[in-house]
């Protein structure tokens, strides 16, 4: 029998079959060892076969098909594995905050790499726009022109004032849709806009720090009423970026990949090198300094024995 792979909670999985049925299953051991080199052989969003273990009651997992896509952050026990945060995504939407918390550009831009990584269309939406000042007001305008520029959508809205958020569950329609971000950006508020029996638990930022507070611990998806499926994310600080090598990373900026033919040397870095038309680019206010140094900060960061 085929189903749908709802929650992960370590070693028991929440499924669904196509008759909607919902039942606890779990891996055959196989499973994690047959080179399967991320920290969950099973995520969220697969299709998996499953059966009745042979003289049990238990539902097992016999088999996992192939994944059109999947997205990854490091491993919260080990910084060197990859743990897959979801699986078969239509697109993804990174929720984020001006303030309280405040989003940096570099948490975006590593969550844009992410996504185009693994062929995963994103879009930002930006919330609490009723905290908003002429500060955040100029800075979001900033921010949206930046990336709208390069052809991510960006959207701005209030789930406290009720601005924007049906124009952003629009998006959602007849989709599988990855939720991301960090704590404290509005994730589980905006979806107990769509479930009206709150079935997200929601916190305050913590006053002292500034930083969300955890809410979801496992990743999590439900179908929309409307027609779809969200997947709500752990409150994620950083994306790593595992499967990527130091000279891949430009071929995720797509402002940079259209220039790389047209660098003096075919292995450029866009660093140090002479006759480097993405630094030219970047001189000449084409393509945006912020964005390029958070390119610089993302590249340091790549275990450097893959140079």
């Amino acid at each position: 029998m085929q189903a749908l792979v709802y929650k992960s909670t370590g070693s028991w999985y929440q499924v669904k079959n196509e008759a909607g049925e919902e039942f606890k299953a779990r891996v055959k051991g196989k499973f994690k060892i047959d080179g399967i080199t991320s920290t969950n052989p099973i995520a969220v969003g697969d299709v998996v076969d499953i059966d009745k273990e042979d003289g049990e009651e238990s539902i097992v997992i016999t088999n996992i098909h192939e994944r059109n896509n999947y997205i990854t952050r490091q491993s919260p026990h080990n910084k060197h594995l990859h743990h897959i945060v979801a699986a078969n995504l239509d697109q993804s939407i990174l929720l984020a905050t001006l303030k309280d918390p405040k989003t940096s550009t570099g948490f975006i831009d590593r969550f844009l790499v992410a996504s185009e990584a693994y062929h995963v269309p994103a879009i930002i939406v930006f919330n609490k726009s009723d905290l908003y000042k002429s500060k955040e007001k100029e800075k979001f305008e900033q921010i949206k022109n930046i990336y709208e520029k390069i052809a991510y959508p960006v959207y701005s809205m209030s789930i406290s004032e009720d601005a924007g958020v049906n124009e952003v569950k629009e998006l959602l329609k007849n989709k599988t849709t990855l939720l991301s971000g960090h704590s404290g950006v509005g994730k589980s508020s905006f979806i107990n806009t769509i479930f009206p029996e709150n079935i997200i638990k929601t916190q305050e930022v913590s006053g002292w720090s500034g930083k969300g507070l955890h809410t979801t611990t496992f990743a999590e998806m439900f179908d929309l009423p409307f027609g779809g499926k969200i997947i709500d994310t752990p409150g994620m600080r950083e994306f790593a970026m595992m499967d990527i090598e130091p000279h891949e990373l430009s071929h995720y900026f797509p402002e940079m990949k259209t220039l790389i033919n047209d660098c003096r040397f075919n292995n450029c870095m866009h660093t140090e090198e002479p006759g480097c038309a993405v630094k030219a680019a970047v001189e000449e206010n084409r393509i945006s300094a912020e964005r390029y140094v958070n390119y610089l900060n993302i590249l340091a960061t790549i275990d450097n024995k893959k140079w």
